[in-house]
């Protein structure tokens, strides 16, 4: 597949898409592309479809994916890339003033929606693991499960159009 545009040399490993992202920046924008739609079928099947256990091994596999897309994006921003290089060219990054200039504020905004999403992803799981019966079955958890997934869901969405804001304002525009 041909990259989307020419890549110059930055710091860290390029990505794949032809922007300046980098290879996680790139991974984790696509990885939401499949994570979304999971996610939808996986609420779509407990909610209609009463597939209980089918709802929690697909909750533990996007669980344990997103956990290992994280570290591996954390350890690729603080440790091989310099994403503010890569935003350098951008129109709405400015490096003086990164964090008030429109990339700084879209991937503030982008972060006050994916730290939350994290722990509250976390939580939900491990008191879902702790209060279910195995065989997964409605039970007294049920109500504030449902009330604390549905928002960790909606949490999870915030977090993949902020990304895609921030990725297409720092790293393509």
């Amino acid at each position: 597949m041909a990259p989307l545009l020419a890549q110059t040399d930055f710091p860290g490993i390029n990505g794949f898409l032809g922007t300046r992202g980098s290879i996680m920046l790139d991974v984790v924008a696509l990885a939401m592309l499949v994570i979304l739609p999971v996610l939808a079928v996986s609420i779509y099947l407990v909610r209609y479809k009463r597939r209980y256990q089918l709802h929690k091994q697909i909750q533990l596999v996007l669980g344990v994916v997103l956990l290992v897309a994280v570290v591996a994006f954390e350890v690729d921003m603080n440790f091989l890339t310099e994403w503010e290089k890569r935003a350098e060219p951008s129109p709405y990054f400015e490096e003086v003033n990164k964090w008030s200039c429109p990339a700084g504020i879209a991937l503030i905004v982008h972060l006050c929606f994916a730290v939350p999403t994290l722990v509250l992803w976390i939580v939900v799981i491990v008191r879902a693991l702790r209060q279910f019966p195995d065989p997964t079955v409605p039970g007294k958890h049920s109500r504030s499960h449902i009330f604390w997934g549905r928002l960790a869901a909606i949490e999870m969405t915030g977090t993949a159009l902020t990304g895609w804001i921030f990725y297409w304002m720092a790293f393509v525009a």
